[in-house]
């Protein structure tokens, strides 16, 4: 997997005091030597906690600045001398979007577009927003705002025009351990000895925090603009999981909840159409006639998804074991062991 050598660079994470953001800053700062290491949030108690961790003294190439994706002339204070941003700042708690409707438009669309107003402005080089397999299909308010915010980024790369500034996006699904994860509410339950699952048939991509890191970093090794990058990830039902967390509880079915799918896709069929495989990830590409897809092949290889294809939950090729579950959900970082 090729990663972007980030020696030397200026980076900054919006949302960076969140779970992705902190494992982020863990691995960069452990393999490359940057130049500054910029963490942009909102929340000043998460900046003093993360801090702890990642002192902003010294030699230290951190930086801590308090600022919110929906204010565009902090965001170009904050851009000033940036090469690299990844955009992980969003309102992501299905239901909260959905009683805040107008918050979860503000930051997750509004946000973005303020984000790559500032980057072309500020001669950012690459941009890379981190995106959901909720934004594929929607059928919650989350999932719309993320679905407009991947249109944006895509489009960006016009509005860009002859300036360097190029934008893509990572669309993957569930992180192990980070915030709003099903795990701390299984965590939770099991001192209970009842473990409540929507529907037994449910199933889910999944990844670890490192590997959510890894694969942005190599989105922005490879990214040449406008794509958008889904890892090939194993898929997990719901059941197994709560019987690797909570093996001696009882579980209860209680319904697939409002804004809930049944499964989740990250390539649906109208966009596998103009998607290209590769060993260990698809590239969406924009929707160019054949003879730009081909080009694009040409010099970046993989092969076009045959026809009718769709990458869905359900369907995958590839499912974690209970062995494997309960050796990833063992480690520290992932709370559940």
């Amino acid at each position: 997997m090729t990663s972007m050598d980030l020696n030397g660079k200026t980076v900054l994470i919006t949302g960076g005091t969140g779970s992705f953001g902190k494992k982020f800053a863990e691995i960069v700062r452990s393999r490359y030597q940057p130049r500054k290491l910029i963490i942009f949030s909102r929340d000043e108690l998460k900046q003093h906690e993360m801090r702890q961790r990642f002192p902003d003294e010294g030699d230290s190439p951190m930086r801590y600045f308090i600022g919110d994706v929906r204010d565009r002339d902090r965001l170009y204070r904050a851009f000033d001398g940036v090469d690299i941003v990844v955009h992980a700042a969003a309102l992501k708690q299905v239901p909260a979007c959905e009683y805040n409707p107008f918050e979860a438009v503000l930051t997750n669309i509004m946000g973005a577009k303020n984000v790559i107003d500032a980057a072309i402005d500020c001669g950012v080089k690459r941009v890379v927003g981190i995106s959901t397999d909720k934004a594929v299909n929607p059928i919650n308010l989350y999932g719309a705002t993320k679905l407009c915010a991947e249109k944006l980024f895509i489009d960006g790369n016009a509005y860009a025009g002859s300036r360097a500034t190029r934008f893509s996006c990572a669309r993957y699904g569930n992180v192990v351990a980070s915030r709003g994860s099903v795990i701390p509410i299984f965590l939770e339950q099991r001192q209970n000895g009842r473990i409540t699952i929507t529907d037994p048939r449910m199933t889910r991509f999944w990844l670890t925090l490192e590997q959510g890191v890894e694969f942005v970093l190599a989105c922005l090794g490879r990214m040449r603009g406008s794509e958008i990058f889904v890892p090939k990830i194993p898929s997990m039902n719901i059941l197994d999981l709560a019987h690797v967390i909570a093996p001696d509880c009882e579980t209860e079915n209680v319904g697939i909840r409002p804004g809930e799918k049944l499964h989740e896709v990250l390539v649906p069929e109208d966009e596998a159409r103009h998607a290209i495989a590769y060993d260990d990830f698809f590239a969406i590409v924009p929707t160019f006639s054949k003879t730009e897809t081909e080009k694009y092949m040409k010099r970046h290889g993989g092969k076009l998804c045959p026809e009718g294809f769709r990458y869905s939950s359900d369907t995958n090729d590839r499912w974690l074991s209970v062995e494997e579950l309960r050796d990833m959900l063992s480690k520290p970082e992932n709370g559940a062991g």
